[in-house]
């Protein structure tokens, strides 16, 4: 696999800072997510009701793409520690959040991430590890599809292509070849069976352009990696890129900026807007902070003033009265058929 990427951070690129990001697109003269909401009669937008805690476990990853929205890589050393895990599981004992959904980075590189999993199963929560795949086949993690197993974690797995061109372009060369190898253990051990190991895809386009149906990709995935490769799935998330961090520096490089905004802006949909995640989850920071969700998070924009700023001051009816803090970064959440963590958000 090639050498990763320096991420902005290391580059101090001027696209590292979130305030810097915020304003490139803010200068855009298209309308704002405000308007589009209170066009959908959506405004202020507010919690539906918590149903997962996602909880982003540091910024250190064995990869450096060119799409990621937090800028990970080897050289970032941002981890949660196991005293804001104790925060997190506290929080769920204080509540009845069904779902915990583990992120990064590479989340499994967070030193404590193994006792986080097996915490969170303690308290009978079901529990998503959001996996880049290539981790996998480090000698260091070659245990996981068995611990994954053992556990009953859901195995949520990035995978820009079923094929190597798609996959290596945008990820480096080797990962599909990794990607595939790591699929295959976790088939191994009952992955992707239908026997409740859950394995779910997730791929994002490569390009600046809107993922496709969601439906008609999943049925050309299965049909693909199962002749070609033998491999097993449960299903297919289709996620929008989002102009934010690498892949906005990417934009405005390859000169698609504008162009791919005012097409977010223009396919904006009422129906996906309803069901955005940032409504039904609320993102833990590796700090702690507290967040409507990833992307924002990203962007340093906390949840909104007078709500806890803190897992460790959790207050779930508190939580679930604040109003969404939105830009227009949210317009990839809800253009089209939608996106989420979860995939597409609307028909």
């Amino acid at each position: 696999m090639a050498k990763p990427l320096p991420t902005l951070q290391s580059r101090r690129a001027p696209l590292a800072s979130p305030k810097a990001q915020l304003d490139r697109l803010k200068r855009l003269p298209l309308s704002t997510f405000d308007d589009a909401l209170e066009r959908s009669e959506l405004w202020p937008l507010r919690p539906t009701k918590i149903d997962v805690l996602q909880i982003n476990v540091g910024k250190l990853c064995n990869q450096t793409c060119r799409h990621c929205h937090v800028d990970a890589g080897p050289d970032r050393r941002e981890a949660m520690t196991r005293e804001t895990m104790r925060l997190c599981l506290r929080a769920l004992e204080h509540s009845e959040i069904p779902t915990v959904d583990i992120t990064g980075g590479a989340p499994e590189l967070n030193p404590d991430f193994r006792w986080l999993v097996e915490q969170c199963r303690k308290l009978g929560r079901h529990v998503i590890d959001r996996c880049n795949l290539t981790i996998i086949e480090t000698p260091s993690h070659a245990d996981l599809p068995e611990f994954f197993a053992r556990h009953e974690v859901e195995v949520v797995c990035s995978l820009p292509h079923y094929r190597q061109l798609g996959t290596d372009a945008q990820r480096g060369d080797g990962v599909h070849r990794k990607s595939v190898s790591a699929m295959k253990k976790l088939n191994a051990v009952g992955y992707g069976a239908g026997n409740g190991l859950r394995l779910v895809l997730v791929t994002n386009p490569v390009g600046a352009f809107l993922p496709a149906s969601q439906a008609s990709l999943e049925a050309e995935w299965k049909r693909e990696l199962l002749r070609a490769h033998g491999i097993r799935f449960d299903a297919l998330f289709t996620i929008t890129n989002m102009p934010i961090s690498r892949y906005l520096e990417w934009l405005v490089e390859s000169e698609n900026f504008e162009q791919y905004m005012e097409n977010l802006v223009s396919a904006f949909n009422p129906g996906a807007a309803a069901g955005v995640m940032c409504r039904n989850t609320l993102s833990v920071g590796w700090d702690g902070s507290l967040y409507d969700c990833d992307f924002n998070q990203m962007l340093d924009m906390t949840v909104s003033s007078g709500a806890p700023q803190h897992i460790g001051d959790f207050d779930l009816f508190e939580l679930e009265a604040r109003d969404i803090r939105v830009d227009r970064h949210c317009f990839g959440c809800t253009a089209g058929a939608g996106s989420s963590c979860g995939g597409a958000t609307a028909d």
